[in-house]
Parts: structure tokens; sequence; C-alpha cells
């Protein structure tokens, strides 16, 4: 691997007037400063992310409806949730290498509404299916559109904001996860009140046709030449050279030659095994081992999620100004601390403690990660970021549910939890060999 290939791919610059040069450079910090255009590229986003975290619980909330309307068991229950993560390491890598070569900027948008089509339609389509291998197929499609519209959704937002406070932005639009956990089940409930499984599942993908609609009426290219000019107004560094043409498919999977995409795809296959380790099976801690009921253990088995977006919003800041390897040095020990904690999980009042405050590290990791991809690979950023949720995220969660299972099944909580720090730790090789891409001021 030659060194060209692991240094950070360089942005062009626009010359810089006199009166820019006058100007006294933007503050940079925790509270940033944007054009109105980018924020509302952050709202718009981060209501995509929301959709998404909606539509990936909507099959584990309806399961039991669903398995009773199909009369299947929970065996092929299991395999149906598989299906969409089959779906989504096929989607993030098919989409994101489509996006790079369709075009940076507001190219993007175009692909994005793609895939959020993708999402939607086989949505729609879940609630007239009849048999259950359509709904099998169904979900393989849904699980595409989710995964194939996240890594262009932060690569799109990447380049509507300045690099300084890349890691504000993605934090930030992160965040929708973690409010979609909360607004999810409600949004379900409300729906079974007047309907059953198969009107959530209509109606809920079509709050993405809003979000598409205000998608192509502020991605144009007027706009992001707005936001542009006001960057280089500000003497900020522009997130990508102006308007590139689309790129071959050569260029996309390029990212595969540069170290910080191979070392981020390791190292959050680490962190996702982790968190899918601990969320698979923290129900059944509760219940089994705790003594608690299923819906009380349910309620506290979501308590991360209190504490996710400050997590999230905190980490990608810090490392704006400190670094990603910096913010992912912290949040990998907060992740082994928490770990290591819920072993000694034995009441609601400590369960909620530990969760909580694993919340302040659960998804901070992934924000931090795809900034570090957009400011080592640009120009590849979806087709890294695709390649990282496809590879990462997806093979992870095929394999970790039935080998913790075994685990847990074969010798016990404290086992699991003791192989998941290994896991963890083993994470720090990665982090070790990453580049740093964030020009940090000392003193």
């Amino acid at each position: 691997m030659s060194d060209s290939l692991d240094q950070p791919l360089k942005t062009a610059q626009q010359p810089v007037s006199e009166e820019q040069q006058s100007a006294p450079p933007a503050k940079r910090g925790f509270l940033p400063r944007a054009h109105p255009l980018s924020w509302w590229m952050l709202v718009i986003t981060t209501l995509a992310i929301l959709m998404n975290s909606i539509d990936r619980i909507i099959l584990p909330t309806l399961l039991p409806a669903i398995m009773k309307d199909f009369n299947i068991s929970e065996v092929e229950a299991g395999w149906i949730n598989s299906l969409s993560f089959i779906g989504t390491l096929t989607g993030a890598v098919l989409f994101g290498l489509l996006s790079d070569y369709i075009g940076t900027g507001y190219r993007r948008c175009y692909s994005w509404c793609l895939a959020v089509l993708v999402e939607i339609v086989s949505g729609v389509a879940t609630a007239f299916c009849k048999t259950l291998s359509a709904f099998q197929l169904l979900r393989v499609f849904m699980g595409m559109g989710t995964g194939g519209s996240e890594p262009i959704n932060v690569a799109l937002l990447g380049e509507w904001w300045q690099k300084e406070n890349r890691g504000f932005a993605i934090g930030v639009h992160h965040t929708g996860f973690p409010l979609g956990q909360f607004i999810g089940p409600v949004l379900i409930a409300a729906i079974l009140m007047f309907g059953d499984w198969r009107q959530a599942f209509l109606f809920i993908p079509l709050i993405g046709l809003v979000i598409v609609v205000m998608q192509l009426a502020l991605g144009t290219k007027k706009n992001h030449d707005k936001v542009f000019r006001w960057i280089d107004d500000n003497r900020l560094t522009r997130p990508i050279a102006a308007q590139p043409q689309s790129s071959s498919l050569t260029s996309s999977f390029s990212c595969l030659k540069n170290r910080n995409c191979l070392m981020a795809i390791a190292l959050v296959f680490g962190f996702t095994w982790a968190e899918m380790g601990i969320a698979n099976f923290l129900t059944l801690q509760l219940t089994r081992k705790v003594g608690l009921d299923l819906s009380t253990a349910a309620i506290i088995s979501g308590a991360s999620g209190i504490t996710g977006w400050i997590g999230q919003i905190l980490w990608g800041s810090f490392s704006d100004v400190r670094g990603r390897k910096s913010s992912l040095g912290f949040i990998i020990a907060g992740w082994i601390v928490a770990c290591a904690l819920c072993t000694f999980i034995h009441s609601a009042a400590l369960a909620w403690g530990i969760l909580i405050f694993w919340g302040l590290f659960r998804n901070s990791p992934y924000p931090v990660a795809y900034a570090l991809l957009i400011d080592s690979a640009p120009h590849a950023a979806a087709s890294s970021m695709g390649l990282m949720i496809g590879l990462a995220v997806g093979i992870a969660g095929i394999l970790v549910a039935p080998v913790s299972g075994w685990i847990i099944h074969s010798w016990g909580f404290g086992i699991h939890y003791a192989v998941i720090v290994a896991v963890l730790l083993l994470s720090c090789v990665p982090l070790l060999l990453i580049k740093e891409t964030v020009n940090v001021k000392r003193g």
C-alpha cells in the first residue's frame, strides 16, 4: 500500500480574495456557524435517519402479529430478521458505489432519492403482500433501501458542511437513531389503535415522500454554490472540490486502497459486534438474571437512548476540535467500562444507571467514523461508508446473534461480556493504525 494512498485526499480550494484574507477566521468550537442551507440540509438528513430508525424497528415491534398472521415459528421469524441484514449489506455497498458514480455534491440527491424510494415502495408493498415468500422478498428490498440510503445520507450531509464542523453535523444528524427508537413504537401503537400491522407498513414509510420532496427542493446546484461561497467568505474549508465530474466505478473502489477506510471497517465491525451482542440479549438477561417481567425489561433495555443523542453530539463535536482518533479512543474506553459493568447488572436500579452511562458512548463511534471516512476519501465517501456499513454492520449483524447465544447458553453472561470486552480491546489495533485527518491545534 503506497503512502499516497494512505494519505487523506486533498480538497480543492478557490482563490481567496484580499477581502476574505482580512476577514477574521470563523471560530472553531462546539457551537458552529454555518450557512442556513447547511442547517436545512442537517434537518432533512436527520429526518431521513429518523425514518430509517423507525423503519428498522417496525418488523421486531410487529413480529408477534406477523408470526400469527403467517403462522410461522420463532426460528422462521429469526430468519426474516437475517434477510433484512442481507438487504442492508447489499444495499449499502451497491447504492454507495452508485452514488459515487453519479457524482458528489448536489448530484448525490439523485442517488439518495432512488435509495429512499426503494425503501418507501418496499415498505408500502409489504402492507399488501399475501404470501410469506413475498413478505420475505420485500424484507430484503426494504433492507437494501435503508442500508443504501444511510451512507449516501451521511455523504450528502458531509458535502454541505464545512470540514471544520463535519463531526458536529454528522453527530447531530445521527441523533435520528435514538429519537426513532422512542418515536417509532409510539407511532406504531397509535396506528394499531385503528388498524393492524399492515397499516403500520403502509403509512409509516409514506413519511419518506415528504422528505424526498424537501430534498429535491433544497439539493440544487444553485444552493450548493451558495453554501460554498459562504464557506469561502468565512475562510473555512470546502468539504469537497468544486463540483467534480462523475467518477468511475474504479475510483469508487479506490477507498479499499485507503488505510483509514480499511481500518474504519475493522473498527466498526468490532463496535457493531459489541453493540448487537449486548442489545440482542439484554432483555433476556433482565428477565432471567434480574427477575423482571418482560414489559419492564423492555423499557429498561431502551435506557441508553436517553443519553444516546448527547453522546453523538458531544463526541462528534469533540472530534472536530481534538481529532477523530482521540474521540474514538475515549469512546472505546467508555464502551469497555460500560460492557464490563453490564456483568454486574443484578437489579433494575443498576440496569438503569449502567445503560444510561452506556448511552453516552453506544451510538457515538459511527458518526465519528463517518466523518473520518469523508475526511479520508471525500470523492468516494458513499462507497467507503457503504462498504463499512455493508461489511461491518451487515456481516456482524448476521453472525453475532448465533455466536453470542451459543456463548450464553454454554457459559453464561459473564463469559459473554468478557468476550465482548476482548473484541473491543482487539478493536484498538485498527484504531492505532488510523491516520488522523483533523489538523489539531495545540495550546
